[in-house]
C-alpha cells in the first residue's frame, strides 16, 4: 500500500476547495492517473492519486489511513481503474460509471453518475462506450460462471476495490463519491493479462482520457445543493 502520491498536491487551494482524491490499485493505473505528470491541479482544485493495492481489505485501510490526513479532510474520493464486464456486448476499453457500488455491508449510491456519462462521452476517442449501472464488489478475478452469477444479481461490471473504497470514504465522513472503471475483461474478451488487451486498445490511454470528466464531477460536487 502507497501513501498518498507525495508528487502530489494535497494541500488545499487558496480558497480552500477540498482535494479530489482518486483511489487506484495498480501502479498502472496510478501512472495513468496522474496523466504522466506528478503533481496536478484539476478544475476544481488539488488532486492527489492514493495507490491502495490489490483487493477490498488493502483497500479499507489505505482509505481510512489516507483521509485521517488533515489535508485531505473533506476530500471528494473517486474510485478508478480496471474492471470485468458482466455484459454480452462490452468491449476493452469501455468505461463504466458506478449508479453505486455494492459490497459486503450493502450499497452505497453514486449520485453524481449521470454527470460523469455525460462528461465521459465527450471526452472519449470514438469507439469507447460508457456504461452505467451497479458495480459489484468482489476479493478475487471473476471468470465464467461466475461472471454470468454476478451479471444476473443487475451488476454490469466488477472488481476488488471500488466498494470497500467508497465504503470507507463514506465511513470517514460525508464526502462526494464516485467509480469510474475501464473494463479489460468483458464476456467475449477474457483477458489473460493487462498486457493482452485485445484490439490493440490502451486502458492506460482511456483513463488519462477520462481525466477532465473526473475534474468536472469535482467542480460540481462543489456547488450549493438546491
Amino acid at each position: 500500500m502507497d501513501a498518498p502520491d507525495p508528487a502530489a498536491s494535497t494541500a488545499p487551494s487558496g480558497d480552500g476547495v477540498p482535494v479530489l482524491l482518486i483511489a487506484c490499485a495498480l501502479g498502472i493505473e496510478r501512472l495513468a492517473l496522474r496523466g504522466g505528470r506528478g503533481g496536478h491541479t484539476g478544475a476544481a482544485g488539488p488532486v492527489t492519486v492514493l495507490r491502495t493495492g490489490m483487493g477490498p481489505a488493502k483497500a479499507r485501510r489505505a482509505v481510512s489511513r489516507a483521509l485521517l490526513d488533515p489535508r485531505l479532510r473533506g476530500a471528494a474520493v473517486l474510485a478508478s481503474g480496471f474492471c470485468a464486464g458482466l455484459v454480452p456486448g462490452m468491449h476493452p476499453g469501455d468505461l463504466v460509471v458506478a449508479a453505486e457500488t455494492r459490497g459486503p455491508w450493502g450499497a452505497t449510491p453514486c449520485d453524481g453518475a449521470p454527470l460523469l456519462v455525460r462528461e465521459l462521452a465527450r471526452a472519449l476517442p470514438p469507439g469507447h462506450t460508457v456504461h452505467c449501472g451497479p458495480l459489484a464488489g468482489t476479493d478475487h478475478v471473476v471468470r465464467g460462471q461466475e461472471r454470468t452469477a454476478l451479471g444476473a444479481t443487475g451488476a454490469i461490471a466488477a472488481d476488488m476495490e471500488s466498494a470497500a473504497t467508497l465504503h470507507s470514504a463514506l465511513s470517514a465522513g460525508v464526502r462526494p463519491v464516485a467509480a469510474v472503471r475501464v473494463v479489460v475483461d468483458a464476456p467475449e474478451h477474457e483477458l489473460v493479462r493487462i498486457g493482452t488487451v485485445r484490439g490493440g486498445i490502451s486502458a492506460i490511454r482511456v483513463l488519462r482520457a477520462a481525466l477532465p470528466a473526473f475534474h468536472e464531477w469535482h467542480r460540481s460536487s462543489l456547488l450549493p445543493r438546491r
